[in-house]
């Protein structure tokens, strides 16, 4: 089996997260929070590799937004 190089485990992980994020649900989590601000609230913490699900984060929401604007787009044709 061959390692992957290190300059690709982050970019592994982050692709990881954002397919986990992507298909999490709005279902509330035992604190009464979404998944969704669970994240966030990581997302802002000091943790270890919070930064990553920040990015995570944006990329879905430049993702959603880019999505909204190929539908508006269609949808005035």
């Amino acid at each position: 089996m061959s390692r992957l190089p290190a300059s690709a485990l982050p970019r592994l992980a982050a692709a990881l997260l954002l397919a986990c994020l992507a298909c999490t649900s709005g279902q509330k989590t035992s604190t009464g929070r979404t998944e969704r601000e669970t994240d966030s609230v990581i997302g802002q913490s000091r943790v270890p590799g919070a930064h990553v699900v920040k990015r995570a984060m944006d990329s879905q929401d430049s993702a959603r937004a880019q999505a909204a604007a190929v539908d508006t787009a269609a949808a005035n044709e």
